[in-house]
C-alpha cells in the first residue's frame, strides 16, 4: 500500500450549544461558505421548534438524527459480469452524515416560506418518526431486506 490513510479532522463545537453534531449540521446546511447564514438558519429553526413543540430544540434535533440514521444499506458489487445490490452495514460516521444529508435535502424540498421554517418542520417530523427523511431511511432498509439473498457477496 503506497498511499497513507488521510488524517481525521476534528470539528470545533458550535458556539451556542457547544455541540460538534450541530456544528457538522451547520456545515451541511451552508451554501457558498456562508457559515453565519447557515448558523442563523439552524438556530432560528431550533427556536421555531421550541415554540411549536415546547421541547428543547437540541433534543428534537438529536432525536431526528437518530430516527433517520440507516443501519443497513445496499452497495453495488460486480460479480462475474452481473451487478448485485449487496446489503451492508453502515459505519457510524456515514450514518450521521446520511441522516443529516437526507434531512437537509427534504427540508429544502418543502413548501414553506423560509429555510428555517422548512428545517424546523422536517426536524419535528423526523423526531416523531414521520416525514420524508424517515421514509427515505425505511426505503433504504426495505431495499436491503429485498436483496438479502445477495448478502453472501459481501466483501
Amino acid at each position: 500500500m503506497r498511499k497513507k490513510n488521510s488524517e481525521r479532522r476534528f470539528l470545533k463545537p458550535d458556539p451556542k450549544f457547544n455541540d460538534v453534531m450541530v456544528s457538522r449540521f451547520i456545515n451541511s446546511i451552508m451554501y457558498d461558505g456562508k457559515k453565519s447564514n447557515a448558523r442563523y438558519v439552524v438556530y432560528k429553526a431550533f427556536d421555531i421548534i421550541e415554540e411549536r413543540t415546547k421541547r428543547n430544540g437540541l433534543e428534537v434535533f438529536k432525536k431526528a438524527i437518530t430516527n433517520t440514521q440507516p443501519v443497513i444499506e445496499v452497495r453495488s458489487r460486480r460479480v462475474g459480469g452481473a451487478t448485485y445490490q449487496v446489503p451492508t452495514e453502515v459505519r457510524s460516521e456515514r450514518r450521521t452524515a446520511l441522516a443529516m444529508r437526507w434531512i437537509r435535502t427534504y427540508a429544502r424540498a418543502r413548501n414553506e416560506k423560509s429555510m428555517s421554517l422548512k428545517l424546523a418542520s422536517e426536524l419535528i417530523a423526523a423526531s416523531n418518526n414521520e416525514g420524508s427523511a424517515v421514509k427515505k431511511k425505511e426505503d433504504t432498509h426495505k431495499m436491503a431486506e429485498a436483496n438479502k439473498a445477495f448478502a453472501h457477496f459481501k466483501w
